[in-house]
């Protein structure tokens, strides 16, 4: 699991392959300097609910990944993720699409 730390206050723990999806999403806008919104679910451990962050070139963020491998990016996920991204809610995680067998995740 890796760990997405908004500010150096609020963290957030994503599985590495999402995370890395998330950070390329985050990237792109960023560099573009188009903020967002950003919004994530809390584990019922920690009370449930969600956070909303407001995301934009000042922001501190920290992407820190568990593993040392890079992940296989999947460009359908990334391009999905952009989508959310920019709606006026923001940024937030949809599940992976599936890759049709015989094409491969660049």
């Amino acid at each position: 699991m890796g760990t997405f730390i908004y500010e150096n206050q609020l963290r957030m723990e994503f599985e590495d392959r999402a995370l890395a999806h998330l950070q390329i999403v985050t990237g792109n806008k960023l560099r573009r300097r188009e903020p967002f919104f950003f919004t994530w679910k809390t584990d019922l451990s920690l009370g449930g609910g969600r956070v909303t962050v407001w995301v934009h070139p000042q922001s501190t963020l920290v992407f820190r990944f568990h593993g040392s491998r890079t992940p296989t990016l999947n460009r359908d996920w990334v391009e999905a993720l952009m989508f959310t991204a920019n709606t006026p809610s923001g940024l937030y995680r949809v599940p992976e699409p599936q890759v049709p067998l015989g094409d491969t995740a660049a």
